[in-house]
């Protein structure tokens, strides 16, 4: 069950329904967590239809986002400015008649389709000398405290003081759904936990997956491996560890790995864009934080439970991408053992709940 705001948002003018268009990161985790914006100005303007920009991995999930209109799919190479399609992407922007963007990134590139689609409101912080770009300026980002904070403040307006609780990002997957892929995919219909491995980045990723699976299928659990075409290796250890009842479900399609989540009892996952979705979709979800800060980095929804190391490192918070320091201790002292008996305990709450 999602943990949801109180907070509601003074309506603005409700004769206006000019399209909105968010530009948001295009990370998988940040771009879950961009849908608190989508339900922040459709508080504010419950008549203005909104879009997302989208890469062609993130676009499967603007299908499960309520509120949401529809998405523009671009992928613009990284590290070039590739004028060519940000030509294309403008004359599609320029189509849709947007009346405002939000240009979530302080990226100089990020604000270049957008300003050539003549879309007169074009909202983001200052940054990277975007003048030009950006004609509704914003100050104090590096004051705000949260990534969401800074995201989100961009729906509010200017000058606003940030609510007590943000609207928590939500995906919605039918039943129907996430039952045909199960059957399709022959899982069948016993308790299942799903295991996201995967990070951006080793340093966040947990040492004991393989062990864990095997302690949790000789317990009698179905185990299913999400992930992406990177995590294919180590999903092969996972399932060589835990025999026949774990399954390897990665691949190059995110669509696959949202349905898993929607259809799993209970996911357990580093501190990665797949945990954003599992939590999204209110499926009970265990983030496992080493290097990285909860306060900063969990998702807004709440997690069914925060495991973190008991050993305190000096290195901490960390966002290198490959350890170097302490030989990985922040990870490698959470046990298999201690992860799935507070798996189990999580199992056995829902259960309760949902009888209820």
């Amino acid at each position: 069950m999602n943990i949801d705001s109180e907070y509601i948002m003074k309506i603005e003018d409700t004769a206006d329904t000019r399209p909105i268009l968010i530009v948001p990161y295009m990370w998988i985790g940040d771009f879950v967590r961009g849908h608190t914006v989508v339900r922040v100005l459709k508080q504010r303007w419950p008549d203005r239809p909104i879009d997302l920009l989208a890469t062609s991995l993130c676009a499967p999930l603007v299908d499960y986002m309520p509120g949401v209109r529809s998405r523009v799919v671009c992928d613009l190479p990284r590290g070039r400015l590739a004028v060519a399609k940000q030509w294309q992407l403008a004359a599609q922007l320029r189509l849709a008649n947007y009346g405002t963007a939000l240009i979530l990134p302080r990226t100089w590139k990020s604000a270049i389709a957008p300003a050539l689609a003549g879309i007169p409101e074009r909202v983001g912080f200052v940054g990277e000398a975007r003048f030009g770009l950006i004609n509704r300026w914003r100050w104090g980002e590096k004051a705000l405290p949260r990534f969401i904070d800074k995201n989100a403040a961009l729906a509010l307006p200017d000058g606003s003081q940030l609510p007590p609780e943000w609207p928590v990002p939500q995906l919605q997957v039918p039943v129907e759904e996430s039952g045909r892929w199960r059957q399709a995919n022959q899982l069948g219909s016993g308790p299942a936990v799903a295991l996201a491995p995967g990070s951006v980045g080793a340093s966040k990723r947990w040492t004991y997956y393989p062990d864990a699976a095997r302690l949790l299928a000789e317990h009698g659990l179905d185990v299913w491996v999400v992930g992406g075409p990177g995590e294919k290796a180590l999903a092969a250890e996972i399932v060589a560890a835990g025999g026949p009842r774990v399954r390897d479900l990665t691949g190059t399609d995110l669509r696959n790995g949202i349905l898993a989540m929607a259809a799993a009892d209970v996911a357990i996952s580093n501190d990665s864009g797949l945990m954003h979705i599992a939590a999204a979709l209110g499926t009970p979800t265990m983030g496992i934080f080493g290097p990285t800060s909860p306060y900063h980095w969990a998702p807004l929804n709440g997690l069914a439970a925060t495991i973190q190391t008991r050993t305190v490192v000096p290195c901490q918070p960390c966002h290198r991408p490959v350890c170097t320091m302490n030989d990985h201790r922040c990870m490698r002292d959470i046990s298999a053992s201690d992860v799935v008996g507070i798996a189990e305990r999580v199992l056995a709450e829902a259960g309760a709940h949902a009888a209820h």
